[in-house]
């Protein structure tokens, strides 16, 4: 199946879902600087798999892929620090920490299946 439009990835999808998740579950943060982070981190994501799928370019689309990794990464170390400042509780750390693993994966599947 050739995928036409970013938007039929399913990694775009679940990094869509994780980010609506994390504004959603950070909106009461007063600690603004983390709050932030941790959303531009979490939309970098998404973004970076459309920008790369949008330069029509496996070479290019392979680099934003790695950021977009990048970005899975940074999202589940900050999820482990909020758990740790008791600003999110365990539940809410692993079911969105579990999510940011599963599309790091799926990147890795997507940059494995380009080379």
């Amino acid at each position: 199946m050739k995928i036409e439009r970013f938007e039929d990835i399913i990694a775009w999808q679940k990094s869509k879902e994780l980010t609506i998740q994390i504004y959603k579950l950070f909106s009461e943060i007063k600690d603004f600087g983390f709050r932030d982070q941790i959303r531009r981190a979490s939309v970098s994501i998404m973004n970076n798999i459309a920008e790369g799928f949008e330069r029509r370019s496996n070479k290019e689309l392979t680099h934003f892929l790695f950021i977009a990794k990048g970005s899975c990464g940074e999202v589940r170390s900050m999820l482990l620090l909020a758990n740790e400042l008791n600003m999110i509780d365990q539940l809410q750390t692993s079911t969105l920490y579990l999510l940011a693993e599963e599309i790091s994966r799926m990147l890795s599947g997507l940059i494995k299946a380009l080379r």
